[in-house]
């Protein structure tokens, strides 16, 4: 059913499980006061002379002790109820002054809903947007009503808190990538949702159920000190969690009536646009999710965070579309108004954002300084990416050093003992009298030199050094195809568009850009639009396979998303060439497949960065290798202070923690790369899906990342020295290090 009708009946629908969840509210006080009643019954019993006696006098005492303990808990949970703040989304709050186009754009989309206009208009660095309430006292004053004019008198009574409309938050990424009519057609079900959250009984059962969800979280925070102290917070936790799973059914119930209705009532706006608009919500975020993984969160470790993620999201789904030749339609929208014209200052706009999701996502400073400073795009390569690579290859030398291996092979020049690619090669080159990968290494033992093949005693190699370089040899000898990676087969799906989807948002299935939520109490802070939850379309996955800078992906399939490790055993520099079965069983499925120089020298790098992060964090600095840069504070608008809990930071980090097999490969990857800047003139980098690139000429160089993965995986560096010779790069001349 659609129309009035069907809007109507999920406002009623809505209606009758809000009255639902205020029954359980009413039979908790009920409850509560029962005690109460029983004690003032007894006491004007005897007061009267009807309730006389020993018998009457005793349970009169014992129901009058019991009733103050029950009231006295009574009051305990309703003051924990009613002081706990309610979680909210950090956001970017829009001044009306700084965006009245879109202001106005809003306000004239509530006109033709006929629904309260949003009280105010936020930004979030997520590709979604909800109705939020504010109103709750701990979050400051509440934002002003928009009235019509005339529509109240000077020196009236000011609105309650309780009365103000939600807050609409408005995910960045649509503003600059979505044009003003598909931005308009995707907020109408989201602005639609005002009307059902204006109802009495909805906001009433909703307080309730935030304010039980904020309780819950404070009686469940750790840190109690004292038995007392950590009994009656079990007890009023045992009394919230109770409550809570009485309105689980009748919550969910209510929020999926409210969207029924919202979106009902949002079909006779722009519902042609919508079906169109739909589609870019799934680019969007593809572009988005893309974006901080491969290119934001390499700066964000280094201590500096892109200032424009807005304008890079729409650089990087331009490049989307001129690559999937599905996606040429997409170019031609380029010619129609962005949305972000709706801003007064929307560089400004989007520099807030972008620190912002840095705070989020990876758990940055709330301002620039020394060691966290913005870049942007056009310092990028030179700035990020070609320290990021000097960094890792740095931190590479210094586990080689720790393992005790030698600076120069035998075979090469004097003078080339310094950090060179050569070293690299030959160590992880398995030796034609190694066991096979996954055996245990074992030092090599000190073989006496043979005075005819080798002079200078000290400059003879180790057997393993030597059989290495042979293998290198032999290998370079006949050239091998480079060994390519299957990745898995993208599917896209076409995007929902018939207009009842109330909330836009991410996939389901992707890993989420939102902080978990409470068990009832998120879901209607936000105008009921969870329970309609979209599963949106991604552009086709052949194009969103994240790249080395050598053109394929340095992520297993599965493990497409990696943040610096923390493992739970580091090996000591003297027993680093032993690798323990216990991390072998738990990283079975990441170094099992490599060799046992590989396994011994992936493990060092995770225990050298693990030991760098520990060191930052005690240092209170963003990255351990942070350039220094000149602080700058950034201008424009800043998340409201009063939403911030610094303690819980970042709090929505992007990945999981890397694999060892995916450290080791990013590491020799970076080494290469400042082999190939300092010896063949090739250049850092930046594309727009896939991150740090290495170039040739402009051109990006290919099938770099197979040939790496074939040294790190079987301890064949032979496609590997094929690739550098036919590019002229010079693995034995010394590379420049951070």
């Amino acid at each position: 059913m659609t129309g009035t009708g069907g809007e109507e009946m999920g406002v009623q629908a809505a209606r009758s499980r809000a009255l639902a969840v205020l029954r359980v509210r009413s039979r908790a006080l009920a409850v509560a006061l029962l005690p109460a009643a029983a004690a003032v019954i007894l006491l004007a019993g005897g007061a009267t002379g009807h309730l006389t006696g020993g018998v009457w006098d005793a349970l009169r005492w014992v129901v009058s002790v019991l009733a103050l303990l029950v009231l006295a808990a009574a009051a305990a949970v309703a003051l924990v109820v009613a002081r706990a703040r309610p979680a909210v989304t950090p956001t970017v709050t829009v001044d009306e002054e700084s965006a009245p186009d879109l202001y106005g754009m809003v306000r004239d989309l509530a006109d033709r809903l006929d629904v309260p206009a949003p009280s105010a208009i936020a930004l979030t660095p997520d590709c979604d947007s909800w109705l939020e309430d504010r109103t709750h006292q701990a979050h400051g004053r509440p934002p002003p009503a928009a009235e019509p004019d005339g529509a109240t008198l000077p020196g009236g009574p000011a609105p309650r808190r309780g009365d103000a409309a939600p807050v609409l938050v408005i995910g960045s990424p649509f503003l600059w990538w979505m044009r003003v009519g598909e931005l308009r057609a995707v907020l109408a079900p989201v602005v639609a949702g005002t009307g059902p959250s204006a109802h009495p009984d909805i906001a009433a059962a909703r307080r309730f159920i935030r304010g039980l969800d904020a309780a819950a979280a404070v009686v469940s925070a750790g840190g109690r000190r004292g038995p007392l102290s950590r009994a009656v917070h079990g007890g009023l936790g045992r009394v919230v969690r109770l409550l809570l799973r009485g309105c689980r059914v009748h919550a969910a119930e209510m929020e999926r009536g409210v969207a029924w209705a919202a979106a009902e009532r949002a079909q006779a706006v722009d519902y042609g646009v919508r079906i169109v608009a739909q589609e870019q919500v799934g680019l969007a975020y593809a572009g988005w999710d893309r974006l901080l993984t491969r290119v934001a969160l390499p700066a964000w470790r280094m201590g500096r965070w892109p200032a424009r993620l807005d304008v890079g999201v729409v650089a990087a789904l331009t490049e989307l579309s001129r690559r999937d030749r599905l996606a040429e339609g997409f170019a031609s929208r380029l010619g129609e108004r962005p949305a972000c014209d709706l801003l007064e200052e929307p560089g400004a706009m989007d520099e807030a954002v972008s620190l912002l999701a840095a705070r989020l996502f990876h758990g940055g400073p709330s301002g620039a300084s020394p060691d966290w400073s913005p870049v942007g795009w056009d310092d990028y390569p030179e700035e990020v990416v070609d320290r990021t690579w000097r960094t890792d290859a740095a931190r590479l030398h210094r586990v080689l050093d720790a393992l005790g291996v030698r600076r120069a092979a035998g075979h090469t020049a004097p003078g080339t003992g310094g950090p060179t690619l050569a070293r690299v090669l030959d160590h992880l080159t398995t030796p034609a009298d190694e066991a096979s990968p996954g055996a245990l290494p074992t030092p090599a033992p000190a073989a006496a030199p043979d005075p005819a093949e080798a002079p200078n005693p000290a400059a003879a190699p180790d057997p393993a050094t030597a059989s290495g370089a042979a293998s290198t040899r032999a290998h370079a000898a006949e050239p091998a195809e480079p060994a390519g990676r299957a990745e898995p087969p993208g599917s896209a799906e076409p995007a929902g568009g018939d207009g009842s989807v109330t909330r836009t948002g991410s996939p389901a299935d992707a890993a989420p850009h939102r902080p978990p939520a409470p068990a009832h109490g998120d879901h209607d802070t936000r105008g009921g639009h969870l329970a309609t939850h979209p599963h949106v379309a991604q552009p086709d996955a052949a194009h969103l396979e994240a790249d080395l800078p050598g053109g394929d992906s340095d992520d297993p399939p599965g493990h497409r998303r990696a943040t610096p490790a923390t493992p739970a055993a580091a090996p000591t520099p003297a027993a680093a060439p032993a690798v323990d079965e216990a991390d072998d069983e738990a990283d079975d499925d990441d170094l099992a497949g490599t060799t046992a120089r590989g396994a011994a020298l992936a493990a060092g790098l995770s225990a050298q960065l693990a030991r760098e992060e520990a060191e930052a964090s005690v240092t209170g600095a963003v990255a351990p290798d942070a350039p220094p840069a000149a602080a700058a504070p950034t201008a424009g608008p800043a998340p409201d202070p009063a939403l911030w809990d610094d303690r819980a930071l970042p709090l929505l980090p992007l990945q999981p923690p890397r694999t060892g097999r995916e450290i080791l490969t990013a590491h020799v990857t970076a080494m290469v790369c400042c082999a190939a800047m300092d010896t063949a003139g090739a250049v850092p980098g930046l594309d727009w899906l896939d991150g740090p690139s290495l170039l040739f000429d402009g051109v990006r160089a290919a099938d770099l990342a197979p040939s790496v993965l074939t040294l790190v995986e079987t301890g064949d560096p032979g496609p590997l020295r094929t690739w550098m010779t036919e590019l002229g790069i010079r693995p034995e001349k010394p590379v420049r290090l951070v």
